[in-house]
This record gives C-alpha cells, sequence and structure tokens, in this order.
C-alpha cells in the first residue's frame, strides 16, 4: 500500500511532505513521488508514529488483572482507536498464582492481537514499599524475589519490571534482572542517596514520577532528583492534569529533555467508560470527573489515554516535538523495542496513524494492516 500526499512526521520528528510505501508489515520506503500498487491519497493530512504506552493497566472495562484474552483484546482495540499501536500490560502487587495466570493468559494473547500489539508485560508489583504503596493491595507486597521473576519471564516475556531500591536485597536483583528487560524505580520511600545509586546497580527508567514517591525537599531531594539528575535515566509520566499540575510538567519536561520523557497513561478499566464505580487490585474504585481514587482517597491509575496525554501536552506548552518523541520513540527506547517500531522509518514496522489537523486519528496502521477508521 502506498500512502500519497501526507505531512509525515519522520524519523527525525520532523514534518514533511512525503508518501509511505507499505510492504507487508514493515515501511519499505518514505520520500516523494513513490509508486505502489493500492494507493491512498491523504490530501495533506498528517501522519505520526503509533504512540507506545508501556503502562497501562486497563480500558474500556477491561484489566490485565482479569487473566482473560478477551480483555487483553478489548485493550488492544481500544488503545488502537487512540492512535496507540503497542503496549505493556500492567499487573498488580497480588498473590503468586494470580501473577502466573495473568502471564499465561498474556503468553497465549501474545500474536493474536486485533488492534495494538504486546511488547511484554510490565511488572509493576508486588517488589514494592508499603509506604509508598499507593493503589497497590499491601496484602501481597514481598521482598524482590529472582526465581519468581524468573519463572514468569519464562511463561511470558516482562518487558519492564518495578521495584522499590530501599528493599532488601534490590540491588541485587536488580543487576540480575536488568540483564532481562528494564528495572524501574518505583513506589518507593527511598532517599536521594539510595536512588541515585540504584541507577548504578541495574535501575534505569523510573515509573509514573512524583506519583508513589517522596515529595522533592531542597535538603532532602529523594528519587525524584535523582532521576533528573542521572542522564541515562527514563522517566515516565502521566500527563492527565491530575497526577501532576501543568508546571509541574513543564519543569519535568524540561530537566529531562528530549530523550528522556515517556508519557504512560497508566489507565486502570474506567477509561474509556465515564465516571462510576470500578474495581482494580481487588479493590473499589470510585471515578468523579475523570478522578480513579480509592474510598479512603489514594489515586488508583487513570482513565486517560496517550492522544489525550498528547493533546494535553501542546495544551500545556510542551515543545510537539517532544511530545511527541516522549509518546512514540521515548517509551520504544525505553524498552528495547525502537528497533522496530516508534519512528516512521524503512524496515521499522509500518505503526502509524493517520490524523486530522488536530491530531485525532482518522486511520491508525499496525504493522501494516489497517485496526482502525474513524
Amino acid at each position: 500500500m502506498l500512502l500519497k500526499n501526507a505531512l509525515v512526521y519522520n524519523k527525525n520528528f520532523e514534518a514533511e511532505k512525503a508518501d509511505i510505501l507499505i510492504e507487508g508489515e514493515r515501511i519499505a520506503a518514505v520520500g516523494k513521488d513513490l509508486k505502489g500498487a493500492e494507493e491512498l491519497n491523504l490530501n495533506g493530512r498528517i501522519i505520526l508514529p503509533g504512540f507506545v504506552d508501556i503502562h497501562i493497566h486497563g480500558a474500556d472495562n477491561a484489566d490485565m488483572s482479569d487473566a482473560k484474552s478477551e480483555s487483553l483484546q478489548a485493550i488492544s482495540s481500544f488503545l488502537a482507536s487512540k492512535g496507540v499501536t503497542s503496549f505493556c500490560p500492567a499487573t498488580m502487587t497480588l498473590p503468586r498464582e494470580s501473577l502466573a495466570d495473568q502471564f499465561r493468559c498474556a503468553a497465549e494473547f501474545m500474536g493474536k492481537e486485533e488492534g495494538a500489539y504486546m511488547h511484554g508485560v510490565n511488572m509493576e508489583g508486588p517488589y514494592i514499599a508499603l509506604e509508598q504503596k499507593g493503589a497497590q493491595p499491601s496484602d501481597y507486597i514481598r521482598l524482590p524475589d529472582i526465581e519468581e521473576f524468573y519463572k514468569l519471564n519464562s511463561i511470558c516475556p516482562i518487558s519492564l519490571i518495578d521495584l522499590a531500591p530501599e528493599t532488601e536485597g534490590a540491588f541485587e536483583f536488580a543487576r540480575k534482572a536488568s540483564k532481562t528487560c528494564t528495572v524501574s524505580q518505583a513506589h518507593t520511600n527511598a532517599d536521594y542517596e539510595t536512588a541515585a545509586a540504584a541507577f548504578e546497580n541495574g535501575f534505569s527508567h523510573a515509573t509514573h514520577l512524583f506519583s508513589a514517591m517522596p515529595p522533592i525537599y531542597h535538603r532532602a531531594p529523594g528519587p525524584v532528583v535523582a532521576a533528573f539528575d542521572n542522564p541515562k535515566v527514563t522517566a515516565e509520566l502521566i500527563c492527565d492534569g491530575i497526577h501532576a499540575y501543568p508546571a509541574v510538567l513543564r519543569m519535568a519536561f524540561k530537566l529531562l529533555g528530549e530523550d528522556r520523557s515517556i508519557v504512560v497513561s497508566d489507565s486502570m478499566r474506567a477509561a474509556g467508560r465515564g465516571d462510576g464505580e470500578f474495581e482494580l487490585g481487588g479493590q473499589k474504585v470510585f471515578v468523579k470527573n475523570g478522578r480513579a481514587a480509592l474510598e479512603g482517597g489514594n489515586l488508583a491509575g487513570s482513565t486517560t489515554n496517550m492522544h489525550d496525554e498528547f493533546l494535553n501536552l501542546l495544551k500545556f506548552d510542551i515543545p510537539f516535538r517532544q511530545a511527541l518523541k516522549s509518546c512514540t520513540i521515548n517509551p520504544a527506547r525505553a524498552i528495547g523495542a525502537d528497533i522496530y517500531t516508534g519512528s516512521i522509518e524503512a524496515g521499522k514496522f509500518a505503526d502509524i496513524q493517520v490524523t486530522d489537523q488536530d491530531y485525532n486519528p482518522i486511520m491508525v496502521f499496525v504493522k501494516g494492516k489497517l485496526v482502525f477508521a474513524s
């Protein structure tokens, strides 16, 4: 298929008038005056790389914790409608057998997606700090267990694992686990020194920066500043305007720079369903005006999606190029998927979204297949 006459954000994330030739699952060429058997004239519409959500629990009344293929498919289809072409479903802090069930389900589902495709599992918990558990169930928090990690990874690949670096054995665990996947600081009460040392011992990422972490204090900067301070560290941000104030997001994007900022949804099953009563990790969640919270008031994930977050960032005065990279190549690179997705260039999967002038998805292609059309 040849997509003609579009404004394409190319591999340098710069806009150019170009055609895109798709052969099978991949982009064969990007350029002008290309020829193809089947042509689609886009009349100047915009082509962006597909978004990559590396931290999502659920959407459309479905959740990874359901351990059901139909739930994963509901998430996959919902994401595709929002311009997201690939994702990492995230687990919760739950019993061992529950996690094993979810991993078995994910393994069976991979390769059968009819919307966005899975990279691997994001294992959020159970190796976290009780003091910063957020909406994670406290009953199942436990110390890092490398054998459990290896067992689960053998069932379904783990793309990213979350860990509180101050927990007993965390550094040794991270050094070993980092040979398999990305290791992220998350749900942590660590001081700056511990967090900074962790980034020299297998950790390379920070999960939903600011959330489930101590706040920045000028004489006790904590893990947030440790992430800012290390130029090799990437950091996730939930950009719904609820988890972090717009001015704080502007600060974070400026300090992280163009290549280290990553947008994630961290959404739960209420995403796409409006207000009401829902469930997350066996706990009741109450959603009002888009804000998801436990009965005690703790935020319980989000109800947002990456398309809305991208538009938020533009509204919050984040530079367009950084906002786009933060939704595409940066998350892909954080999990080692940038060799095949995250940007529009020859040889990569044809994971692309065609949008109108306001960046609303009109058509979404996943591995060259049209999976959504408005």
